[in-house]
């Protein structure tokens, strides 16, 4: 966890020494290029680091099933927009299996889902906003408001308006020529209720299949020695 943490300290760092960069771009209105390489620095490190790591062939394929779950679980839900089983399963493998674990299923599964959705500019800004679910419930999975089932909803509430802010950053930066205050509050009013609906969903899915996922994927873990 230490390690984790460390990392994601020197990500920032990284994050903030890109933005003072991309002041330069600004003046060739490249913002939407700039922020999908701040994007694509934070995000790669992870798969690499992953990469390096001594995983054994079962891992793998753990961690895929979870992605693709978790991909195969927004289609049935497209027609109710933010409404998905996505962000459960992200949670529960980074609370189980840990931060990078989390991160990898929540990208994975975002990149795998909008081959059936859709791809676009928007992709990475989803596969960022997931991963990042996933990291901090890997990085609070032994805190002790995150043992009980409160706490698990009360978290998967608040990320429900996280990853809605973080994709209406990607709906500005591509329309930044229109930015002003009346557009920047418009857009993250316009939002809300879509926003609700995503944490009101993580919320019943935890509420109700958490208790149950953990005890499987805890048993799989202890069984098959995986990802401890």
């Amino acid at each position: 966890m230490e390690r984790s943490r460390n990392y994601l300290v020197a990500i920032s760092i990284v994050l903030l020494l890109l933005l003072v960069v991309s002041i330069v771009f600004f003046h060739y209105k490249a913002y939407l290029l700039v922020s999908l390489i701040m994007i694509a620095c934070i995000t790669i490190p992870f798969f690499v680091r992953f990469e390096w790591r001594e995983v054994a062939g079962r891992e793998i394929v753990l961690l895929a099933m979870l992605a693709a779950i978790a991909a195969v679980g927004r289609v049935p839900f497209a027609g109710l927009p933010s409404v998905q089983p996505t962000s459960f399963i992200i949670i529960m493998a980074g609370l189980v299996f840990g931060a990078e674990s989390g991160f990898l299923v929540g990208a994975a599964a975002a990149l795998v889902s909008n081959f059936f959705l859709g791809q676009g500019p928007w992709t990475p800004w989803q596969m960022y906003a997931w991963g990042m679910m996933g990291v901090s419930a890997g990085l609070l999975r032994n805190a002790w408001w995150m043992k009980s089932i409160w706490g698990k909803c009360i978290f998967g509430f608040v990320w429900g308006y996280l990853f809605g802010w973080f994709m209406n950053m990607w709906i500005i930066v591509s329309n930044v020529e229109a930015l002003s205050w009346e557009y920047f509050l418009g857009i993250y009013v316009s939002s809300i209720y879509f926003d609700l609906a995503h944490g009101l969903s993580n919320v019943f899915f935890l509420a109700v299949f958490s208790a149950s996922w953990i005890k499987i994927l805890q048993r799989v873990q202890r069984k098959y020695g995986l990802l401890v």
